[in-house]
Formats: structure tokens, C-alpha cells, sequence
């Protein structure tokens, strides 16, 4: 399993939210540089958007979701066009950062 993983359910429509893309990015020097990106599989995931054989180093990492543009596709109006989540990572082991997203709000929390 990757190191870091993700899953986004839309909970007004108590579904995974599909196609949304999803982008890594890694604080360097005071600088948030992107790692990798990709886009949300029919189950909210995104099975492979760090290989299994990569260990990011201990800092300040961030994952943006593009939520507009998923909103969009759907035809609803939505308050937030992205969302960015901010955390640190202190220890080589899993972190899962999963995403509940309604047009209006959103919560995240440290998975396991």
C-alpha cells in the first residue's frame, strides 16, 4: 500500500466522488512545489498516486482537491473551488487523508 492515501465521499449525494483531481504538493524552503497529481477512480480513489516503493521525507505536504470543476460537471453550484488540506508528515508510516465534500462545506480528518 502507498504511503499516502485518499478517498473523497460527496455527502450530498452519499456517493465517492468521481473525477475529481487531486494534486501533491511538497513545502520546500518555503516553497509548495507539486510532486504528483491525478483524478479520482468510481470509488473516490486514487489507487496509485504515490508508487508503493516511495517514502516521502519527514515536512509539510499538501493535497489540493479541484472541487469546482467536479461541481461543475454535476451542474451545482458550489462555494469552495478547491480545497487544501495541510499536514505534516512526522513518521514513515500510512497517512490517509480522506475528504467529505458537500457543495457548501467540507471535513477531513486523519484516516487510518
Amino acid at each position: 500500500m502507498s504511503q499516502l492515501t485518499t478517498h473523497i465521499l460527496d455527502t450530498t449525494l452519499g456517493k465517492p466522488a468521481k473525477g475529481v483531481v487531486i494534486i501533491l504538493f511538497e513545502k520546500t524552503n518555503g516553497t509548495w512545489n507539486e510532486l504528483v497529481r491525478g483524478e479520482t477512480n468510481n470509488d473516490g480513489r486514487i489507487p496509485d498516486l504515490l508508487s508503493n516503493k516511495i517514502t516521502l521525507p519527514l515536512g509539510y505536504y499538501k493535497m489540493k482537491f479541484e472541487t469546482k470543476a467536479y461541481f461543475n460537471q454535476l451542474s451545482i453550484e458550489a462555494f469552495y473551488p478547491w480545497v487544501e488540506v495541510i499536514f505534516e508528515i512526522t513518521t514513515e508510516e500510512h497517512y490517509h487523508i480522506p475528504l467529505l465534500l458537500s457543495p457548501f462545506g467540507y471535513s477531513t480528518y486523519r484516516g487510518s
